[in-house]
């Protein structure tokens, strides 16, 4: 399992969760990006991200919400191919 970050982060991207993953597996590229992508690879599910975002834009892989759960499949995404993850996010 792997935590996963969802549509309240568009337009907000507070780096909290940045600063509190204790592995760095949380990305994004400055002045491109419209979202923090989590890499479900690096991510060893300790769950810090979670209550450090002010937005609640993260859920563990199996609580992320049914109308949010492409995002699963988008933040995976943006580490193979970050200009199709771009094109989901809008």
């Amino acid at each position: 399992m792997t935590y996963v970050i969802t549509s309240p982060c568009i337009d907000t991207m507070d780096q909290s969760c940045v600063d509190v993953c204790p592995v760095d597996c949380i990305h994004f590229d400055e002045g491109v990006d419209k979202m923090l992508y989590i890499d479900p690879d690096e991510c060893i599910d300790c769950g810090a991200c979670e209550p450090a975002c002010p937005v609640s834009a993260i859920f563990a892989e199996d609580d992320v919400p049914d109308d949010q759960k492409h995002f699963t499949e988008i933040n995976a995404l943006w580490f193979q191919d970050k200009d199709a993850a771009r094109a989901k996010v809008g």
